[in-house]
């Protein structure tokens, strides 16, 4: 195996240590990556790992936790730090739970405070006008939406705080994998919506605890 090359500064430079992406890496290579990265910062997360990944990190590293529906393992991750700010993670429906739940466990693990609203899309739209007052509450909210995509907009004309549109895989045969709703929540009508890649709950709350609180960095 290659020499590992962690990015060691990446906490001074942006509050949290460089994160392990398990897809495409041994499991040799995850339980290294993730070792170095905890023994210099006393804590890491690692994404899209497996259960097979968590035994052998769980195995070299006490305390590591399994989000199973997150997919990500956490090692030294604390109760929120930084409470001043409060993140709202909203999907659309169920099977969009998993990328939510990405955006959720990495901001929790980040220290922010963070809200779930699941199961709000506009196919019952009034599930999601009940949850007004809890979206304008928030600092930054991240909308997690398969289909067509249109649950970013409908949250951004109900708010004034900026909206992280994620775009999911979830969808029937136009959907293409995500192709269609990335490119409504591209061309959305509303104001103060920002989009991330398909499928990025991560990308989509590393964004968000930056907007939330940027005096920790």
């Amino acid at each position: 195996m290659k020499e590992l090359r962690i990015d060691h500064e990446r906490e001074e430079r942006c509050g949290f240590p460089e994160v392990v992406f398990a897809p495409g890496k041994t499991v040799e290579q995850i339980v290294a990556a993730a070792s170095e990265i905890y023994a210099h910062s006393g804590r890491v997360l690692v994404t899209r790992a497996t259960p097979k990944d968590f035994e052998a990190v769980r195995a070299q590293l006490q305390g590591a936790c399994y989000h199973e529906q997150a997919r990500i393992i956490s090692v030294g991750c604390a109760a929120p730090q930084h409470p001043a700010g409060l993140i709202v993670v909203a999907a659309a429906g169920t099977a969009d739970m998993p990328i939510a739940e990405e955006a959720a466990v990495t901001a929790e693990a980040h220290g922010a405070c963070v809200q779930r609203l699941y199961d709000i899309g506009i196919a019952g739209v009034h599930r999601a006008l009940e949850h007004v007052d809890e979206l304008r509450a928030a600092r930054v909210i991240i909308a997690v939406a398969g289909m067509e995509g249109a649950l970013p907009s409908l949250i951004a004309g109900l708010v004034s705080i900026p909206v992280i549109a994620v775009p999911t895989s979830i969808g029937y045969g136009a959907h293409l994998e995500g192709l269609a709703p990335l490119l409504t929540m591209l061309n959305s009508c509303a104001g103060g919506i920002g989009v991330v890649n398909i499928d990025n709950g991560f990308g989509a709350a590393e964004l968000a605890c930056r907007i939330n609180d940027p005096s920790w960095l």
